[in-house]
């Protein structure tokens, strides 16, 4: 991966996941909150890219997909 792409290793930090329900849904969860929801084509799509890449290039397609990359203002939640 292009080093220039993640200069802060913000993508280690493994915050995006997914889930995949059976009516062809796709949530994608950053911290564990629903911040995007894929159906149909798009829900397909995406799974058929996050199923060829690695851990590390599942987050950048989820940080792109959900627009949640390379803002910066973007804050871990509160304790």
């Amino acid at each position: 991966m292009n080093a220039t792409i993640d200069k802060h290793n913000r993508l280690d930090e493994d915050a995006f996941t997914y889930r995949a329900t059976k009516d062809m849904k796709v949530f994608i969860l950053w911290y564990e909150r629903r911040v995007k929801t894929l159906s149909g084509v798009d829900a397909e799509r995406f799974l058929q890219k996050v199923e060829d890449l690695d851990e590390k290039g599942a987050q950048l397609l989820m940080a792109k997909l959900t627009g949640n990359f390379k803002r910066g203002n973007e804050r871990k939640e509160r304790e």
